[in-house]
């Protein structure tokens, strides 16, 4: 202990009056111990200090003048409805500040369906823009210049049609591949984590990457063909410890893909991008920028030995989280967002989008879209953040934690490696695991009050707040989508758009670009759900299998009295009726954020329920059969998509149907306040809303099956 410590803790002590000073430690979800006080002692043996901005390993930012030179791209990850009203929404946000598009798809357009699909009914136009065909494309970009304009696209499952139409897009309005700029996610493994917008199986989909990777390397030099996502992982309910660490395993796996198919690693690298999540925790999220760029360049170099620096420079878009927003009290979300918002900048991101404070509640408006926007605008121009690379540079804590991250995320990247890298660690379902029980600790941990969010378990207002939400109409998307369907396969030349699909599913079979051959189909009109479907008579649809974690609640949680007053009920229900109360937790249509789901799963199941868990992806009508087979009390409906209005309405209908309707329904998720009434008289007995205490919510459901 050196002086300067010795001398502190002397001080500290007197303020303490006998307490102990480790009381003041903080141990984070990650496992890293923080302590009160940091100083030069505790850089003594960190290995990443006197790093320069520019230059190997890229710890201090990829570029030397950073922000002073290049401020960062101003993106909002937007769409909705049909393209046409996407395209005014870009159009306007443009014209008022944005720098940077990024394009939200709908979960129908993400699962390779089109909107005529009967999967489909209640996700056309809700949670992104609804793409079926080259001409969805074109209206999507019209009168924005694509030779100009950076443009970002969120798809990792139907992303072979999506970028086929884009490229076909740009090609019909007169721009060259050559000059084409942006990121595509493409980024398949985390969605067997954790987002679940996959479509093909593990192996196939990684072909697909590859394919991808490879078309790009030599026909679009100025495009990212992968864009390596933790941000979902995070909102799953990963540490920043996990994000980080799987996010560089996925990098790993796409590299050694791409090399198997014959590349050099300096002809792709340099075109990888990162996606991070920037959540509450100001000081780790940017030391985890930090250690990501650290961690990336040390790992390329180790494995692959390129010969260009480039290859080594990890580049990252930033979003600020979307699960620290609440329903209770949102306008608190504008000073959230604009915490995190500052974090990515303080970790060097190179474009960043900010979320809206309504989106708790629902879409963003255009007048919550305006703030997000702001927010960054206000950051760049108003704040002196700009001027100096890597201000916090030097800080003991900065410093200290970064060198914390990176040796926590290294013995998670060992753990995947043992097990044969990310695609072999996904298919034997150890990542998504430990999210799992990650999120399901930090859940207790906030209805304990050992984490406070201020409106949800502390400092509740007095006052109802009361905020204009957008809604779409799904009814009439979705009949504006089919209309112009059936036009399209009206007009376009059946004979030639059947054999580019024909050769889709042999160039599946066989070998070659499956890229390359999308884009002939985009060109004869060939829809999403065609090319989609083509790849799938080949490689099959994916159907993971439910898992879920127990345990981790109860060891939380026992022993508080509402827990207790939850057991004595369900003790009490059983003598009764012999049996224990049975839930079916069900996630319908096509969204795949079962984060909710699984916590309450994992929860409900500690509290003492039998808890079935049904598959992903189904419709209302497959959820009341299995409701109605396992002979469950209660039916909960999680909800993040905002189809609710459209899937719970035809659930009930089923479960009538089947003279059923003594089963319980009650839904969870992001529900605005002005839907519960409508959902209560269709006989909905229960909604819970994001930020529910677990214990609450299951006395409340017992209180409706007594």
């Amino acid at each position: 202990m050196s002086k300067v410590d010795k001398k502190w803790r002397k001080k500290a002590e007197e303020e303490l009056r006998g307490e102990s000073i480790d009381s003041l430690n903080w141990d984070t979800l990650e496992g890293i111990q923080v302590k009160p006080l940091y100083t030069s002692q505790d850089l003594l043996e960190l290995e990443h200090l006197d790093n320069l901005p520019g230059f190997l390993p890229f710890l201090r930012g990829p570029k030397a003048t950073m922000y002073s030179k290049r401020p960062w791209t101003i993106r909002q990850y937007s769409g909705f409805s049909t393209a046409e009203e996407s395209n005014k929404f870009y159009r306007d946000n443009l014209a008022a500040g944005q720098t940077g598009l990024s394009v939200a798809f709908d979960l129908a357009t993400h699962r390779g369906y089109d909107s005529d699909h009967p999967r489909v009914p209640g996700d056309v136009g809700k949670a992104g823009v609804a793409i079926d065909s080259i001409e969805d494309m074109k209206i999507l970009f019209d009168q924005i210049p694509l030779d100009q304009m950076s443009v970002s696209m969120t798809m990792n499952g139907a992303v072979i049609p999506i970028m086929a139409m884009f490229i076909v897009a740009a090609e019909e309005q007169g721009v060259d591949k050559n000059d084409l700029k942006g990121t595509l996610q493409n980024d398949i493994l985390k969605e067997f984590m954790v987002r679940n917008t996959y479509i093909y199986p593990p192996d196939h989909s990684m072909r697909i990457v590859a394919d991808i990777i490879a078309y790009c390397s030599n026909h679009l030099p100025q495009f990212n063909s992968v864009s390596i996502s933790g941000y979902h992982m995070l909102e799953a309910g990963a540490t920043c410890t996990q994000e980080l660490a799987y996010t560089i395993a996925d990098g790993l796996e796409y590299v050694r893909a791409a090399k198997n198919q014959g590349l050099d690693v300096d002809s792709f690298a340099p075109r990888l991008s990162f996606f991070f999540g920037i959540g509450m925790n100001f000081f780790m999220e940017i030391a985890k920028l930090r250690a990501a760029r650290f961690l990336w360049s040390e790992l390329i170099e180790q494995e692959f030995k390129p010969k260009d620096p480039r290859s080594q420079m990890l580049r990252t878009h930033c979003q600020t989280s979307g699960v620290s927003l609440t329903s209770q009290d949102p306008y608190n979300n504008i000073i959230r967002t604009t915490i995190e918002a500052m974090a990515a900048v303080l970790g060097g991101t190179q474009s960043l989008h900010t979320n809206s404070f309504d989106e708790a509640l629902a879409l963003p408006t255009p007048f919550s879209a305006e703030i997000a926007r702001s927010t960054q605008l206000v950051l760049r121009e108003e704040s002196g953040l700009t001027k100096v690379v890597d201000p916090l540079a030097g800080s003991y804590y900065i410093e200290s934690l970064t060198g914390s991250i990176i040796n926590e995320a290294r013995k998670l990247i060992a753990e995947v490696e043992e097990l044969g890298g990310m695609t072999k660690a996904v298919q034997a379902g150890v990542p998504k695991l430990r999210i799992e029980e990650s999120a399901a600790i930090r859940q207790a941990r906030i209805e304990k009050k050992e984490e406070i969010v201020v409106g949800v378990n502390d400092y509740f207002s007095s006052k109802e707040q009361d905020v204009d939400i957008r809604s779409i109409d799904n009814e009439d998307v979705r009949n504006q989508q089919i209309t112009k369907l059936e036009s399209i396969k009206k007009s376009r030349d059946e004979t030639v758009c059947q054999k580019t699909l024909e050769n889709i599913e042999s160039v599946a079979k066989n070998g070659g670009n499956l890229l390359e051959a999308a884009i002939e189909a985009a060109k004869a009109r060939a829809t999403v759900g065609e090319i989609s479907e083509a790849m799938e008579n080949v490689f099959g649809r994916h159907q993971a299998v439910s898992q879920s974690i127990s345990g981790v609640y109860r060891k939380e949680y026992e022993g508080e009295d509402e827990f207790m007053d939850v057991e004595k009920q369900i003790e009490q229900f059983l003598k009764t009726n012999g049996r224990r109360p049975r839930i079916l937790v069900a996630k319908l249509g096509q969204d795949g954020h079962d984060r909710g789901a699984k916590v309450i799963a994992t929860a409900f199941a500690d509290l003492g329920f039998d808890v079935d868990i049904g598959p992903l992806f189904q419709t209302p009508e497959e959820a009341a059969k299995q409701a109605i087979e396992n002979d469950v009390h209660i039916l909960g409906v999680s909800t993040q998509a905002a189809a609710h209005k459209t899937l719970v309405p035809m659930l009930i209908d089923s479960l009538k149907e089947e003279n059923a309707d003594n089963i319980l329904v009650v839904c969870g998720g992001i529900i605005p306040d002005n839907d519960i009434p409508e959902l209560e008289s269709m006989g909905v007995g229960a909604v819970f809303g994001p930020g529910t205490n677990i214990s609450k919510a299951a006395l409340k459901v017992l209180d409706l099956i007594q």
